[in-house]
């Protein structure tokens, strides 16, 4: 047993704060303060895209079945303690934050419970191209460059321990399908099979150290960073690729269904539950899919009337799939287009929104190493990736609901304004929930007509067209792990429903068979904000006011849906009690 995990054993023992709580709040605010702390500790060295990670952490986290068993015994005990939290005499933000909370504990406990770190990838989102994200944060000074390079050197003792994991889910069936993993064994071989640690992506940060650095001691750096590159990264990600060649390919599932799995039908309901964050049946989630897809294709015929074209729909599709007109020929073409449908938001937002951030997004094409399975484009707080490989496959007419989604009003605006919130504790400002931020960014969408982004027929379509795709991952998604489809029949249903590309309907079905529930989240999510919009609208009247209604929705952080209802009729309550020449409250 390592000297960290017998110390992490041991916090997991001292789980009943030392000082005596005086109060609810107290007590639950001693419970989340020890935990979010443990939690640093554990994953602070841990790099994604959504990372909240401490750079200065100088280890990969360990992912040994061991430190599983240990984390799992510290949650239980967390839930335990939080049993013993008095929630009606909470103040009304920690009765907020509770709600938050719990179901954050529940959902880590039930992710070990079931051992899902023995899959520890899907088609989309790996470990190993993980890693690649702490590259794009900048060495400020020594100390950083130090941990930085520890972290590159800790990589083989960190793939071995996921390559364990991942004997252990093909030995209990626990796996990607085996119809998915075609060609992804090429983002650990474009790690693996650099010519020198100066070529690795890994080397990057170091070749923009801090002009007030020492020159000696930037060489040191440079040097150390090489030979970790060298003699520990390039080796480990051999190996896995070649355990990856090997081994998990050959002996991989041969089933897709979620439900096909050990315990599926139950695992499955909790990807459902932890992705949507509500607890509802594979079949009427199908159902929802269905009525929507329904609602949207009327929508999209009619717009392809408006635009002039005479054939009929799948000829439509296939003109807006292959005519040039709707194409980049350049990937900076793309990203420039990008980047004027942002700006023009940019002029708009103030109309829309009473709370802006303070901080600002970059627009950067996606890394090539992961580029041919990635989505067409993705969105954070600081960066909104434009995917450029493949340009035939990224039409003009959807990126104008792209970049709203994305950037903003969507994830970058959201992201930003989460991370800006006072008042809040880590575990929530810090925190992301898929139902909430991509049922936001999907929401945007729908508001980008409002804001007037939408130029012409073709672009709406291409609105239309995203609508649709999130419509059908309802019916794919439970069409495949809980229904039994064929990977040809989810493929044939996205194709003939969306104007996306055939590479993008290739992916984004292998991201649904290999991520169960994640793409479950958009639509649901956005459901239910168009329907708390409709509400407000409804029982305020002349009162509503869109600004304090986006501002109420984004002032809440990243929230469970039943929390984002509560809150907004609170909201709705508040705004009816308040006098007609009082100023629009925002919040509840």
């Amino acid at each position: 047993m390592t000297r960290w995990l017998a110390a992490t054993l041991l916090a997991s023992l001292a789980l009943v704060p030392t000082a005596r709580a005086d109060s609810a709040d107290d007590r639950f605010k001693a419970i989340y303060t020890q935990e979010w702390n443990w939690r640093q500790q554990q994953f602070g060295g841990y790099d994604n895209e959504d990372s909240q990670s401490n750079p200065a952490a100088a280890h990969l986290p360990e992912v040994n079945a061991k430190a599983q068993a240990a984390r799992l015994a510290h949650w239980d005990g967390v839930l335990k303690q939080l049993d013993g939290v008095a929630v009606k005499e909470l103040s009304a933000d920690n009765q907020i934050n509770y709600a938050v909370y719990r179901p954050q504990i529940e959902n880590f406990v039930a992710a070990i419970r079931f051992r899902d770190y023995e899959m520890p990838f899907n088609s989309d989102s790996q470990f190993w191209a993980d890693l690649g994200f702490m590259t794009r944060r900048p060495l400020r000074d020594e100390r950083s460059a130090r941990a930085y390079i520890a972290k590159l050197n800790d990589v083989p003792r960190y793939f071995d321990e996921q390559t364990a994991n991942m004997r252990a889910g093909l030995k209990r069936g626990f796996s990607v399908p085996r119809a998915v993993l075609d060609g992804r064994d090429v983002s650990i071989a474009s790690y693996a099979q650099v010519k020198s640690p100066e070529d690795s992506e890994f080397y990057n940060p170091l070749k923009d150290l801090p002009a007030s650095m020492p020159a000696d001691m930037q060489a040191r750096l440079r040097a150390d960073a090489r030979q970790a590159i060298s003699s520990k990264v390039i080796p480990a990600y051999a190996k896995l690729l070649k355990f990856f060649r090997d081994d998990y390919m050959p002996h991989a599932r041969k089933t897709l269904a979620a439900e096909a799995m050990p315990d599926g039908k139950a695992w499955y309901r909790q990807q459902i539950k932890e992705y949507t964050t509500l607890d509802l049946d594979p079949e009427a989630i199908h159902q929802i899919g269905l009525k929507e897809v329904a609602r949207i294709d009327a929508q999209m015929q009619a717009t392809m009337k408006k635009s002039g074209f005479t054939g009929d729909f799948p000829a439509f599709l296939e003109f807006l799939r292959t005519d040039p007109q709707f194409y980049a020929k350049t990937p900076e073409e793309l990203l420039m287009r990008a980047a004027w449908i942002a700006k023009q938001v940019d002029g708009k937002l103030d109309r829309f929104f009473g709370l802006l951030p303070r901080g600002r997004f970059t627009i950067v094409p996606v890394p090539a190493s992961i580029a041919p399975f990635w989505t067409a484009g993705r969105g954070g707080a600081h960066t909104y990736w434009v995917n450029t490989y493949d340009l035939p496959s990224r039409p003009l007419y959807n990126l104008p609901a792209l970049t709203v989604h994305e950037a903003a009003p969507g994830h970058a605006l959201q992201g930003a304004l989460a991370e800006e919130q006072t008042g809040y504790p880590d575990f929530r400002s810090k925190n992301y929930i898929s139902a909430y931020g991509e049922g936001w960014a999907l929401y945007c969408e729908k508001l980008g007509e409002e804001m007037g982004i939408y130029h012409t027929p073709y672009e709406e379509f291409g609105r239309q067209t995203y609508e649709m795709w999130r419509a059908a991952r309802l019916v794919i998604d439970t069409g495949i792990h809980h229904k039994g489809w064929t990977r040809a029949q989810a493929i044939d249903f996205l194709a003939s429903h969306a104007a996306l590309s055939k590479h993008e309907v290739e992916t984004e079905v292998d991201r649904y068979i290999s991520w169960p529930g994640q793409a479950l989240s958009y639509k649901l999510g956005e459901i239910k904000i168009v329907e708390l919009r409709a509400r407000a609208e409804k029982e305020l009247g002349p009162k509503f006011d869109l600004r304090a209604f986006h501002d109420t929705i984004l002032g809440l952080g990243s929230v469970p849906l039943p929390v984002l209802e509560q809150q907004v009729d609170a909201w709705i309550a508040k705004v009816k009690a308040t006098p007609a020449s009082g100023k629009t409250p925002t919040g509840a």
